[in-house]
């Protein structure tokens, strides 16, 4: 098995090595940070023109993810889009693409600091979501246990390579970036070491889920 599976609060969960959480029991599938029209939104501000793929590949990604897991639910932990302009500038290719995958299956929009407010794409709309011992929101509350979140985009490196990771100690998991355009935050931050138990696991993807001593991630 290439996912790294692990538990939290009593919840039996795996990480893929596509960056996505999988819950069996719930067959629910969370991800975060799709960051979808980000190369829309940067030219629409004047910024540095990107080849305009970038939607069509994460969402070519997510849907290899969820055809994979097959499962009820899926949650989105926020940033899913660039900015709500970019969420109403979607192509019909990209809404048909969402369309089909929210089909059958109960669809969780969480409310992120990049797409807060409503958006006209299906689905439902939360600041943060409960589900058993779980909460799932965008940003880690420190005082929170049994949390999920994303937001920080966390890449670790290992053998000199930058990878986007999953964090995760006995109280919250990280989620990393999902978008084919996001940047990554490191795992050696500050930030991360006011979140995360010294024991904590980096767990890096790519082929397989492979999970390090975030200390060590540190060090390196």
């Amino acid at each position: 098995m290439s996912d790294h599976v692990f538990t939290l609060c009593g919840a039996t969960l795996h990480a893929r090595p596509d960056g996505t959480l999988w819950w069996p029991s719930q067959r629910l599938l969370c991800v975060s940070d799709l960051h979808l029209g980000k190369s829309e939104r940067i030219a629409r501000r004047g910024g540095t023109l990107l080849p305009p793929y970038e939607t069509r590949e994460t969402l070519w990604r997510l849907d290899a993810s969820v055809t994979a897991t097959d499962p009820a639910c899926v949650v989105c932990l926020g940033d899913s889009f660039d900015d709500l302009g970019a969420a109403r500038s979607l192509d019909d290719e990209a809404r048909a693409t969402l369309t089909r995958l929210q089909a059958g299956r109960d669809w969780i929009w969480i409310e992120g600091n990049h797409d807060a407010g409503p958006v006209d794409l299906g689905g439902s709309h939360r600041a943060a979501l409960t589900r058993g011992p779980l909460v799932f929101r965008h940003i880690a509350d420190a005082r929170a246990t049994g949390e999920v979140s994303g937001h920080y985009h966390p890449k670790a490196a290992l053998t000199g390579t930058r990878r986007a990771c999953f964090l995760m100690d006995n109280q919250r998991v990280i989620l990393p970036a999902f978008g084919a355009y996001t940047g990554g935050l490191s795992a050696g931050d500050p930030v991360f070491a006011a979140l995360m138990k010294p024991d904590a696991l980096a767990i890096l993807t790519g082929k397989q889920a492979m999970p390090v001593p975030l200390s060590a991630c540190v060090r390196g």
